[in-house]
């Protein structure tokens, strides 16, 4: 005999609406709770959720919750991944200005990001939604998504900001940071990195974070750090303004210290505050020193006065990962090159950027 709570399950293919979002409704605590019992006929219940995204928008919303809650399971990760299909049926609503749970659609698409499958995303084609985006490919529409529906600017229901998450799983494959780092003709040859740097100051947390782990995992390719340290007006990413104005609060530094800052980095606002999140500042620190590992990127940071920002991020703020990522980073920066000074060491010293962890951003979102 089945269990109330199975036969609650069968309801959410009734064909009574108000059956269906009764049995969704009460169903949204035990998707966390009791994961399992959403897996019983072969996932059958999971089936049915797929379905209920296309329902009436309450019932949606608490089958997208449902999903999101569910994509944590390993199983359930790959029916949802591997479905082309179902896929579409997200894209279509995230990129739909009118669709009321484009949020929920972000977080779910967010936490699809951790099957090796979703990379398919780089080159699957579909129609152009036009005015929202000129790029059939479906990355290029999310990015498009994530940059012009900031603060609901798009969609008076959506923020998009948990797409940020996916960008940054998708970047931890090498297509993903070449698609990435790679200027687009679709899109007026912009490179693609440069729509999202500038919301390493944004005030959504998971904005900052998504972004800041997504410049970190395209680091990784480092004969592209040409191209990330290279102005825009070069084709470039013009990346570092966007990574150390967040390590700044309203210190003051010496005429010494600031010569040869960025233009950025001068004259801060008195009211000017440094990245409170730890993680986030932990992401920076591992990217300025990926882009230490050859001799141009170390002669930049050296020249653009990195030191004195990291020397006085390692004053300002007492916690002991931050303080070790300034440690690591600064051993890089005032280490002799070879041929030059007395390092006893015999020369410059790649830093060790296989000990900076890739997964700092493994964010499965879970909705309560």
């Amino acid at each position: 005999m089945p269990t109330e709570l199975e036969e609650l399950v069968e309801f959410l293919h009734h064909g009574n609406t108000t059956i269906r979002q009764t049995a969704a409704e009460h169903l949204v605590g035990y998707s966390t709770a009791q994961p399992s019992l959403f897996k019983r006929n072969q996932l059958e219940p999971v089936r049915d959720l797929k379905l209920l995204v296309k329902d009436y928008a309450p019932i949606a919303k608490n089958a997208l919750t449902i999903l999101v809650n569910l994509s944590e399971d390993e199983e359930v990760l790959k029916t949802l991944a591997d479905d082309d299909a179902y896929l579409e049926s997200l894209l279509k609503r995230v990129t739909d200005k009118k669709e009321p749970n484009a949020n929920e659609q972000c977080m779910l698409l967010a936490n699809l990001g951790k099957s090796a499958s979703i990379k398919k995303l780089l080159k699957t084609k579909r129609d152009v939604p036009k005015p929202l985006s000129t790029s059939p490919i479906a990355i290029d529409q999310l990015l498009d998504c994530f940059v012009k529906g900031s603060e609901g600017s798009y969609n008076k229901h959506a923020d998009y900001d948990y797409l940020s998450y996916l960008f940054a799983d998708i970047a931890k494959d090498e297509a993903g940071r070449n698609h990435f780092l790679t200027p687009r003709k679709e899109d007026e040859k912009i490179v693609p990195l440069t729509k999202l740097v500038v919301f390493t100051e944004h005030k959504s947390t998971i904005r900052r974070r998504g972004v800041a782990n997504t410049i970190k995992n395209t680091a990784f390719n480092v004969h592209d750090h040409h191209r990330l340290l290279a102005d825009q007006s070069e084709d470039g990413v013009g990346i570092l303004p966007y990574l150390l104005l967040p390590l700044m609060g309203d210190e003051e530094y010496s005429d010494e210290d600031t010569e040869g800052m960025l233009d950025e980095c001068q004259l801060l606002p008195p009211d000017k505050q440094r990245e409170k999140e730890a993680d986030i500042i932990c992401a920076h620190l591992d990217t300025l020193l990926l882009l230490t590992t050859s001799r141009e990127g170390r002669e930049k940071l050296r020249q653009v006065q990195v030191y004195p920002i990291v020397r006085e991020l390692h004053m300002q703020v007492e916690i002991e990962d931050v303080r070790e990522g300034c440690d690591r980073l600064v051993q890089v920066l005032m280490r002799d090159e070879e041929g030059e000074g007395n390092d006893t060491n015999g020369g410059a010293v790649v830093p060790k950027v296989q000990e900076i962890e890739e997964d700092e951003d493994e964010q499965i979102v879970d909705v309560l």
